[in-house]
């Protein structure tokens, strides 16, 4: 079970750091909510052939927890990504990598709020390690700028979609008992029509783009991998160990999309970004080590080489 949910949770975590740099190759090619939009008309389009068999039979479960799911699939998917892809508008793909690993820590907090789960002592030390990396990202390595509140709109927006993303994450524990078919569909019909707003405010204040050629193949990119593989990867792999420690692989986000930004759109990498991802890592191994000790298992470290 462990080594299932490794596996697909390592790909959802490389699907995901691709779509920061799809978010920035998508900057003056298609605006963050017609992105947004048509993300989630071509990720139906995929999933629905496969999915009306399975939705029609979870219907009546569908229907007595609508309004749970309209708010996941809102949160989750649509204010998300619309904070998401408008942060890569002012700041790098390689901060907004970094700072998506701030998830973890909004999971664990939340959690331990709303549902008094507990964190171990080495998770906090995580927690700790994760939060050092994000400030210094977040800072652009000087930390003295979080004391002055000097940190750009692009950081603050990503901190922000950090936050909704969260909220989705420990949010999934109420979601009804059905097939993942007919729970990623309905969760993409309620971000569809939960961005139309988003993409009538882009359109009324003119910063509307419509996708030219590149355009068209970012949103195919986005729907298919960061929108339905990723998304099914990443509920199945809660369901498998749980949101505590399936939240704590979105810290190997910044490690693919680094490289990702760095091998794709050639961005500048500084000694402070080096030092944020070892932090980064060095959380998600502590955290995790604890997460399988207090569950009575033997802890074995695997290396994340290829996602196999």
């Amino acid at each position: 079970m462990h080594n299932k949910a490794y596996t697909i949770l390592l790909l959802t975590t490389l699907f995901w750091g691709g779509n920061a740099v799809a978010g920035k190759l998508a900057v003056g090619h298609v605006s963050p909510f017609a992105l947004t939009f048509l993300r989630w008309i071509v990720a139906l389009a995929i999933l629905l052939p496969f999915a009306w068999k399975p939705l029609n039979r979870d219907w009546p479960q569908v229907r007595r927890n609508l309004p749970l799911m309209a708010m996941l699939g809102a949160i989750g998917f649509t204010c998300f990504n619309a904070a998401f892809y408008s942060a890569l508008t002012f700041t790098s793909a390689v901060n907004v990598s970094i700072e998506q690993a701030a998830i973890p820590m909004v999971i664990i907090v939340l959690n331990f709020c709303l549902f008094q789960v507990r964190a171990t002592r080495l998770q906090l030390v995580g927690f700790a390690l994760s939060l050092i990396g994000i400030s210094l990202t977040a800072s652009h390595g000087d930390l003295s700028r979080l004391a002055e509140l000097d940190i750009n709109v692009g950081d603050l927006l990503m901190l922000l979609a950090v936050l909704f993303y969260g909220i989705y994450t420990v949010s999934l524990r109420f979601k009804p008992d059905i097939h993942w078919l007919s729970t990623i569909t309905v969760l993409a019909t309620s971000a569809l029509l939960s961005s139309i707003p988003f993409l009538a405010w882009e359109y009324a204040t003119g910063s509307l783009i419509l996708p030219d050629l590149r355009g068209w193949m970012i949103v195919l990119y986005t729907a298919a991998m960061p929108s339905v593989l990723a998304q099914v990867f990443y509920i199945r792999g809660n369901e498998l160990i749980g949101g505590n420690r399936a939240g704590l692989f979105v810290n190997l986000v910044p490690i693919f999309g680094t490289l990702l930004s760095i091998l794709i759109l050639g961005e500048d990498f500084y000694p402070y970004h080096a030092f944020a991802m070892a932090l980064v890592f060095c959380g998600i191994g502590l955290a995790e080590y604890s997460g399988r000790k207090a569950m009575g298992a033997p802890p074995r470290v695997r290396a994340p080489v290829d996602g196999s």
